[in-house]
């Protein structure tokens, strides 16, 4: 008998504690929908549109793609890879080494013979290409961002201090 009324009782509070957390439940449910009846409402505004008016066509000799380089003058010096020259396309800057390795990793499996180089600010540059002309440099630097899109738009041109 004793052992009947221990089993109705743990019963009991099973069956109170499972309601009292619905009614918890519906109470927060509650709450967000009233929360969200009193957001604003999104409003469009409608904009007429203007006929533009004309301007006098400029041809340019420069492709609109294009926007100046960044270049840098730094003096670095090479931790890994060979060939580094005066103008060099930077497409990675790290003050963690491990992270630097991992670029460098990556685009030597795309085929690039990538050259490593620490600042004098301890900063490691992952390079894919270095040339002699800024030129070069500059049309590597377009070709990189075009082919590796929307990876290193950020690539810059580094020329090298000595």
């Amino acid at each position: 008998m004793n052992s009947k009324i221990w089993l109705l009782g743990i019963a009991l509070c099973l069956v109170f504690s499972f309601s009292a957390c619905k009614q918890k439940q519906s109470a927060y449910k509650a709450a967000y929908e009233k929360a969200k009846e009193k957001e604003p409402q999104e409003t469009v505004v409608v904009v007429e549109e203007l006929e533009p008016v004309s301007k006098p066509k400029v041809e340019s000799t420069t492709p609109k793609s294009v926007e100046a380089p960044v270049i840098k003058k730094e003096k670095v010096t090479t931790v890994a890879g060979s060939g580094l020259k005066r103008f060099s396309v930077v497409i990675g800057s790290f003050q963690n080494k491990t992270n630097a390795v991992s670029l460098q990793e990556r685009m030597q499996s795309e085929g690039f013979n990538v050259i490593l180089a620490q600042n004098e600010s301890q900063m490691y540059r992952v390079i894919v290409a270095s040339y002699d002309q800024k030129e070069s440099a500059v049309s590597k630097r377009e070709e990189i961002k075009k082919q590796f899109a929307p990876s290193f738009q950020d690539a810059w041109i580094l020329e090298q201090q000595y």
